[in-house]
């Protein structure tokens, strides 16, 4: 693959401190080992459960957050060996939209302040083209020229997003970092800016990580996706051919518990025991195997690597393709498994 983001053993562990000394007595590990590339153009999705790494991955990715250890390479330069000024100059080629879209803007500055300072810090446009460009990047996320004299408290959620991502692409960046970007919004609104956005990646090329929460969304704008449990990547491939033929059990059971819009359409969920492993203590062997439905001895000690399963799909699981939506797996008489039918009815 001619890639555009490289990572290869990307690792963030976090401090653990207690006791009135504040002293180290353990680390969570947030992203554990995940190696991942992005093709020029590419719509990418980075999907699972809250609390397992997503956001964290994606700082790393920017540097917001400095990983400890791995590398992160853009355009075949190492971000992660760069000073903070020459780091401070690549940031223009790639910009983040963050899930918060009042927290991340300003209160005490005009839109058009906002969307000015990154075209000044870069000297991007000279200060007689700036409010021009602004009006530009407003039409472009489809606000008026009006709401450049405005405050972010004046807005509603979409709006405030809407500059946000208005404020991400003053650089022309190559790559975008979307994360979560519709989840603080009303559902009224959500479609609208999910739509600005596969329109805005598709009309300026743009190469987009997605970090999402709603499934549904991410089958319908992106290319691949990548699905991650315990800060370790779990299953990677195109969209179309994970969420058909889902893999890892971890991944058809988040599948599972997507609504179908067709109310004589109904499908059994498959519901996961107990919760997610502290990722400060995790399991041994697969991350996943306390709660896996199809989980055997091997699970506990043998940790499961990233094994392509049909071409561009990998997959970290023993047994994949073992549970597949519409079946339920549980032991029989001898302790092996089997499956019953639970097809869509």
């Amino acid at each position: 693959m001619n890639s555009i983001l490289s990572i290869r053993e990307l690792t963030k562990s976090f401090p653990v401190r207690r006791g009135v000394f504040r002293r180290t007595v353990g680390h969570v590990r947030a992203v554990d080992s995940v190696d991942l590339d992005l093709a020029p153009g590419e719509s990418f999705a980075l999907v699972g459960e809250s609390g397992s790494g997503k956001t964290t991955l994606a700082r790393c990715v920017v540097r917001l957050i400095e990983p400890t250890s791995g590398s992160v390479e853009f355009r075949g330069e190492n971000l992660l060996e760069l000073s903070a000024e020459v780091l401070r100059r690549r940031r223009r080629h790639f910009q983040i939209i963050f899930q918060d879209p009042y927290g991340s803007l300003n209160p005490r500055m005009r839109v058009e302040r906002i969307l000015a300072e990154p075209l000044e810090v870069h000297d991007l446009v000279p200060a007689s083209g700036r409010k021009r460009r602004v009006h530009e990047l407003l039409d472009t996320v489809g606000l008026s020229a009006e709401a450049a004299g405005r405050y972010p408290h004046e807005f509603s959620g979409g709006q405030r997003q809407r500059v946000g991502i208005a404020r991400a692409l003053a650089t022309e960046p190559e790559l975008l970092i979307a994360d979560e970007p519709v989840s603080a919004l009303d559902v009224s609104v959500r479609a609208q800016i999910i739509n600005l956005l596969a329109e805005l990646q598709q009309r300026l090329g743009l190469t987009m990580m997605l970090i999402a929460h709603d499934l549904a969304v991410v089958e319908q704008i992106t290319d691949r996706c990548g699905v991650l449990y315990l800060g370790r990547l779990v299953e990677l491939g195109p969209t179309r051919g994970l969420f058909e033929r889902p893999q890892h059990p971890y991944t058809v059971s988040l599948l599972s518990a997507v609504p179908l819009p067709d109310p004589h359409r109904t499908t059994e969920r498959i519901v996961l025991s107990g919760e997610p492993p502290s990722p400060s203590d995790p399991p041994g062997g697969c991350a996943f195997h306390p709660r896996c439905p199809i989980a055997r001895e091997r699970c506990s000690s043998d940790r499961p690597a990233l094994t392509e399963v049909a071409p561009g799909h990998r997959v970290a699981c023993h047994f994949a393709g073992e549970l597949q939506l519409g079946q339920n797996a549980s032991p029989d008489a001898s302790g092996t498994f089997s499956s019953s039918d639970r097809s869509i009815q």
